[in-house]
C-alpha cells in the first residue's frame, strides 16, 4: 500500500512539471509562425516580390525629382502617397494565409492547447521580421531612386512609418478575417475599409474640405493613412529651404511653407508624434483583434445552447 502511495506521489509533481508555460507555449508559437511564414511563398515572399517591383517601377517613373519647384514638390506629393497607397493594398495579398492560420487556431484552441493571448502575441511577433524586410529593401530602390531628403535618420523615419503602416494594415486584414471567416467577403471588406480610410487621409481632398460629417469626423482622425503620409510629408519637407538663386526668382517654395499652406498640415507638432500614434494605433488594432478571436469563441458555445433548446 505504502509502495502504491509512494509511487502515486511522484507520478502527480512529475505530471505538473510537464505542463508548459505561457513563456514557452509563446515561444514555440513564434517558432512555429516564422517557420510557416518562411515556408509559404504566399505568406510574405510573393509579395515583397511584388513591392520590391512596384517600388522600382515607382523609381523609373519618379526618377530624380529634382529641386523644389512646383512641378516636383506635386512629384514628391504624389509619390509619398503611391507608395503608402500600395504598400496598404498589398496586405490584401495575405488573406489566404491569414485563413489557414485561423483555422489551425481554432482547431488547435478547441483542444485546449494554447490561448487567444498567446496566438496572437506569437502572430505579432513572428510577422514583424518579414514586415520589416518588405520595407527596407523595396523602400531603399524607390527611396535613392527618386532622391528623397538625404540623410540616414530621414530614411530610418521613411522606413519605420512604412512599417509601422504595414503593420497596422495586417492588424486590419487580420481583425476581418477573426470576424468573417469567408475569403471573397474577407477581401470586400478589406477593399472596402482601406478604401474609405484612404478617401478620408487628407490627400484626395485637403483637410479644410472634408466633408464634416463622417468624412473629417471621424474618419479623417482614425485613418491611419493620415499619420503616414504626414509623417513622411514633415519628413520630406520640414525645414527644407530652396536654392538661393531659385528663391529670388520666385521659382521655389520652402517646406514649412508646402506644409502649412498647400497641405494643410499642422506643424506644431513633430513627425514623430505622427510615428508615435501608429504605434499606439498598432497596439489598439491587435487588441482589437485579440478581442474578436475571444468574442468569436464565446459565441460558438452560446449558439450551440440555443440550437439545443430549439
Amino acid at each position: 500500500m505504502q509502495a502504491a502511495m509512494g509511487t502515486r506521489n511522484d507520478v502527480l509533481p512529475l505530471t505538473k512539471e510537464r505542463k508548459a508555460s505561457f513563456i514557452t507555449k509563446l515561444l514555440v508559437l513564434i517558432q512555429r509562425s516564422s517557420v510557416n511564414m518562411h515556408r509559404d511563398i504566399g505568406y510574405y515572399w510573393l509579395r515583397f516580390a511584388v513591392f520590391t517591383f512596384c517600388c522600382f517601377s515607382i523609381g523609373t517613373v519618379f526618377y530624380n525629382i529634382g529641386d523644389m519647384s512646383l512641378g516636383n514638390i506635386q512629384a514628391r506629393i504624389s509619390l509619398i502617397m503611391c507608395i503608402t497607397t500600395i504598400l496598404a493594398m498589398a496586405s490584401l495579398g495575405g488573406f489566404p494565409s491569414f485563413e489557414e492560420e485561423m483555422k489551425v487556431f481554432r482547431k488547435e484552441r478547441l483542444n485546449g492547447h494554447y490561448s487567444a493571448t498567446a496566438f496572437v502575441i506569437a502572430n505579432t511577433l513572428s510577422s514583424a521580421p518579414f514586415l520589416m524586410l518588405m520595407c527596407i529593401i523595396p523602400g531603399a530602390i524607390v527611396y535613392y531612386m527618386t532622391g528623397l531628403r538625404r540623410g540616414i535618420y530621414h530614411f530610418i523615419y521613411f522606413v519605420a512609418v512604412l512599417w509601422t503602416c504595414t503593420m497596422q494594415s495586417e492588424g486590419l486584414m487580420m481583425v476581418v478575417v477573426a470576424i468573417v471567416p469567408d475569403f471573397l467577403l474577407d477581401v470586400a471588406i478589406g477593399c472596402g475599409i482601406q478604401g474609405l480610410l484612404l478617401l478620408s487621409c487628407g490627400f484626395f481632398r485637403l483637410p479644410d474640405d472634408l466633408p464634416k460629417p463622417v468624412w473629417k469626423y471621424p474618419l479623417y482622425f482614425i485613418s491611419y493613412h493620415k499619420y503616414g503620409i504626414q509623417g513622411l510629408y514633415k519628413n520630406e519637407f520640414l525645414g527644407l529651404a530652396p536654392d538661393d538663386q531659385q528663391s529670388r526668382n520666385g521659382l521655389t517654395m520652402g517646406g514649412d511653407h508646402v506644409l502649412q499652406k498647400i497641405l494643410q498640415i499642422d506643424t506644431g507638432y513633430s513627425k514623430w508624434v505622427d510615428l508615435a500614434i501608429l504605434c499606439a494605433m498598432v497596439v489598439v488594432c491587435r487588441a482589437t483583434f485579440l478581442a474578436m478571436v475571444k468574442l468569436t469563441e464565446m459565441r460558438g458555445p452560446i449558439i450551440k445552447c440555443g440550437k439545443m433548446k430549439l
